[in-house]
C-alpha cells in the first residue's frame, strides 16, 4: 500500500519517503482496518520524525494521527460495526484495565499511546484501529470535517472544559490562533459562555480568530500585547490562558491571568524550558494545569457538537498524500490558519 514513511529519526525532513510497498497492517481481533479518505497533520508529526529518548518506534514508521475512512475489515471480537461504514477515531490508545483507565480517564493510562506517535498511524491507505475508539460519520459531514477535527478537539475540549472547568462569564486568552488546536480552543471557549481574547501572528490568523468568535486579537510581536490584554479587561487579567507556545510566551502568559486563574497547557512549541518567576504564582495563587488529549466519553461529546454544527474545524490547504513533505513544511513555517490535510484515497 502506499504510505509515508521514515525509516530513521532526524531533524531532516529528508528521512520522508512515499512508498507504494508498505504491507497492509493486520488487524488484532479487537481492532478493525479502515481504508483511510483523507487525513490531517498535527505538529506532533514534527516530533516523532526528530524522536526522543524513550520513543522505540518500529521502523519503517508511518505518522499521522487523525484521518476518515470506510471499514475495510472487521476484527474477530468486533460487533456493532460494518464494512463500508464511514468512520473517524478518537487518536488515543489506551489499555482498559490501568486504575486510570478503569475510573475513565482513558488519557491517563499507564501505557498511553497515539496513532502516529508510539504505533503506525493513518498516512496510509489502511490504517489499524481499535475499533472501541470508532465514532460513525453522518452522511451530512464531509470528510475534511472528519478528518481535522479528532486530535484538536478532544485535546482543546478536555484542557478548557475538563482540566481548567471554564465556566459561563469568564475570560480566556488563546495564545496563537492559527494552528488547530487553538482555533478549536476559540470556540470551545465562545460555546461555553466565555469572553475570548487571543494572540496572533498576522492580520489573515487575527481576522480568522475574530471570526471565530475572539473579543480582541494582539499581535504576537509586539511586546507590549500583555499590557493591551490588561488594559481590555479592566486591568484585571484573565481568568484563564492557553499557552500551547511555551518558552517564548510563559512568562507574560502568567502575569495575564487574573487573580486566582489558571493557565493550561498541551504543548510547547518554542521549546520545553522556561524562566517564571514563582513570585507571580503564589501572589496571584495562580493554577498551572497540564492536558493530554482526552478519554473516549470527552471525544464523543465534543464530536457530536462538531456533527451538530456547534463547532467547526478550520481548514486551510489540502494536498495530495505524494505531497506530505510540502504540507508539513507549511505548517511547520506557521503558514497555515487551521488544519492542514492530505487526501489519501485517490
Amino acid at each position: 500500500m502506499r504510505a509515508v514513511i521514515f525509516r530513521q529519526h532526524s531533524p531532516s525532513l529528508d528521512v520522508l519517503e512515499v512508498v507504494d510497498d508498505m504491507p497492509v497492517p493486520e488487524i488484532a481481533p479487537d481492532e478493525v482496518l479502515v481504508r483511510v479518505r483523507m487525513a490531517a497533520l498535527n505538529r506532533l508529526d514534527d516530533f516523532v520524525r526528530r524522536g526522543w529518548k524513550g520513543l522505540n518506534l518500529e521502523m519503517p514508521h508511518i505518522p499521522g494521527s487523525d484521518m476518515v475512512g470506510d471499514i475495510a475489515a472487521v476484527g474477530e471480537q468486533v460487533s456493532g460495526w460494518q464494512i463500508g461504514q464511514r468512520v473517524t477515531a478518537n487518536p488515543g490508545i489506551w489499555c482498559g484495565h490501568c486504575e486510570f483507565c478503569l475510573r475513565g480517564e482513558h488519557s491517563l493510562c499507564r501505557t498511553f499511546r497515539i496513532l502516529g506517535e508510539h504505533v503506525r498511524g493513518v498516512y496510509a491507505e489502511y490504517a489499524s484501529v481499535p475499533a472501541r475508539n470508532l465514532i460513525a460519520v453522518p452522511a451530512q459531514i464531509s470528510d475534511e470535517t472528519a478528518a481535522a477535527a479528532p486530535l484538536v478537539f478532544v485535546t482543546a475540549w478536555r484542557m478548557l472544559i475538563t482540566r481548567a472547568r471554564l465556566q459561563a462569564g469568564e475570560s480566556v486568552l488563546v495564545v496563537g490562533s492559527g494552528g488547530g488546536v487553538n482555533s478549536a480552543a476559540i470556540q470551545i471557549a465562545k460555546l461555553a459562555g466565555a469572553t475570548v481574547f487571543a494572540l496572533a501572528g498576522n492580520e489573515a490568523k487575527a481576522s480568522k480568530a475574530r471570526e471565530l468568535g475572539a473579543a480582541a486579537v494582539f499581535d504576537y510581536h509586539d511586546a507590549g500585547w500583555s499590557k493591551q490584554l490588561y488594559a481590555a479587561t479592566g486591568r484585571r487579567g484573565v481568568d484563564v490562558v492557553v499557552d500551547n507556545v511555551g518558552k517564548a510566551t510563559f512568562p507574560l502568559s502568567l502575569r495575564a491571568l487574573a487573580k486566582g486563574g489558571r493557565l493550561v497547557t498541551v504543548g510547547a512549541t518554542t521549546g520545553p524550558k522556561s524562566n517564571a518567576d514563582i513570585r507571580v504564582i503564589f501572589s496571584k495563587q495562580i493554577s498551572i494545569i497540564g492536558s493530554t488529549m482526552g478519554s473516549q466519553s470527552e471525544f464523543v461529546r465534543v464530536m457530536n457538537l462538531v456533527w451538530a454544527d456547534k463547532l467547526r474545524p478550520v481548514i486551510d490547504r489540502i494536498y495530495p498524500l505524494e505531497a506530505y513533505r510540502q504540507a508539513l513544511e507549511r505548517m511547520l513555517q506557521g503558514k497555515q490558519i487551521g488544519k492542514v490535510l492530505l487526501r489519501v484515497a485517490p
